[in-house]
């Protein structure tokens, strides 16, 4: 299948031609048409699919026919869980739709509500947005969206585990109850289950993978290590395989921050990005990693989400997440748009129970590989596990023999991390 076998518009056909693309990703594939048709629709997708474009090419495809009165009003909505993915779908709008006369506008927290104000009141055709500072604009009221004929809720699963339900919930109080709804999430948990059977009408279902499985073309790798330890084997892993582009992941902001001053004392060039931080500060950390001025970046969960990296070739777990199907999300910010990825975990004693719920959750066993050198000191006992739902505490790690591979562990020699930073 081809984009021009989808019958859209020849504006949007040109701008995906200039964007070098030719053919549909699945979840494009299946999407497209029955968004097209008015279908409302819940699909299940991981990140690097192309789930972006899957509603954003139909989207504007159905706007960009149609007519508009002297002034312009919410047609269509798009909710996303972070300032970081609502500037990724924007960008997505204008790229796709940059020969259509529709404005479009992305509104998030963190910073000046007052351009963004100016811009609602000036009337926007596509509004991509953060449920909180959505609902701050609605009760000043910035913005009327009793005309939206599309709402879009992306990474719905992620809304859901940042607590914006009730902000979900009365932003579509007032929306038009005649509109389509197109509904996406990594994983069809029973939370998500009901929140589409409360939006959705007659939904057509799509999943394009697996549920709850990491994308195959990522290898994943688990060394076991000791805590104290983490630092210096990721030093160690980041310079012995020459990792010019690495994404890290941690549990805390605090560590984040940590981890990044503790390898730039290595000489790895690095920065780090969470919550705590600005928008601004935020934003100008991604774009030193993506120019490859900052070779490491250390992110949180929430931050790292809409990190957009064709050809991210290493991610790695500092911390595995207590949330299983988080790791999904975290290892998928890797092999996208076709490539190969690598996904790498430092687990230590305590967090083997986290690992067990991993592979319990993606029915699969995930390698498990000895560094030279960071072998786990075997009388470290794990700390008591609080019980929550979802696994219990493995026993062991079934660990291999150590490898010759620098991935695998080559020999370690103290010191020699690459000192040389981009």
């Amino acid at each position: 299948m081809s984009f021009e076998t989808l019958n859209l518009d020849s504006r949007i056909q040109r701008a995906i031609k200039e964007e070098g693309y030719t053919e549909p990703t699945p979840i494009q594939a299946q999407a497209i048409p029955y968004v097209l048709e008015g279908r409302d629709l819940l699909a299940a997708a991981q990140t690097g699919t192309g789930k972006t474009a899957a509603f954003t090419l139909p989207m504007l495809e159905k706007l960009g026919g149609s007519g508009r009165g002297a002034k312009r009003h919410v047609r269509a909505l798009v909710l996303t869980p972070t300032r970081e993915l609502a500037a990724q779908v924007h960008q997505s709008v204008r790229t796709y739709g940059r020969y259509l006369k529709l404005r479009s506008a992305e509104i998030y927290g963190g910073v000046s509500i007052g351009p963004q104000t100016r811009a609602l009141r000036n009337g926007v055709d596509i509004l991509v947005a953060t449920p909180g500072r959505l609902l701050d604009h609605l009760n000043q009221g910035n913005v009327d969206l009793d005309r939206v004929e599309v709402l879009v809720l992306d990474e719905a699963d992620r809304m859901l585990d940042m607590g914006f339900i009730n902000d979900i919930k009365k932003i579509i109080a007032t929306l038009p109850a005649s509109r389509q709804n197109l509904l996406f999430s990594a994983t069809f948990s029973a939370q998500i289950r009901r929140l589409s059977g409360s939006i959705l009408k007659d939904p057509k279902l799509i999943k394009v993978a697996a549920e709850n499985t990491a994308a195959e073309r990522i290898r994943q790798t688990v060394h076991p290590v000791d805590r104290a330890k983490k630092a210096d084997l990721l030093a160690h892993l980041i310079g012995t395989n020459g990792w010019r582009q690495v994404l890290v992941f941690t549990r805390t902001k605090h560590g984040a921050d940590k981890l990044s001053k503790r390898l730039a004392r290595e000489g790895l060039a690095s920065t780090s990005i969470h919550g705590n931080k600005t928008q601004a500060a935020r934003m100008k950390a991604l774009k030193a990693f993506k120019d490859g001025r900052v070779r490491v970046l250390v992110a949180t969960d929430v931050a790292a989400r809409g990190i957009d990296i064709d050809r991210l070739g290493q991610v790695v777990n500092f911390d595995l997440p207590e949330v299983a199907e988080d790791y999904v999300h975290r290892i998928g910010r890797t092999g996208r748009a076709g490539n190969a990825g690598e996904a790498f975990s430092l687990v230590c004693v305590d967090e083997r129970h986290l690992l067990h719920r991993i592979e319990k959750m993606t029915n699969s066993r995930i390698e498990t590989v000895m560094v030279e050198g960071f072998h786990p000191d075997p009388s470290i006992k794990p700390e008591p596990v609080k019980k929550r739902g979802g696994g219990q505490r493995r026993g062991s790690f079934g660990g291999r023999k150590p490898q010759g591979s620098a991935t695998g562990g080559g020999q370690h020699r103290n010191g020699n991390f690459s000192r040389k930073a981009r």
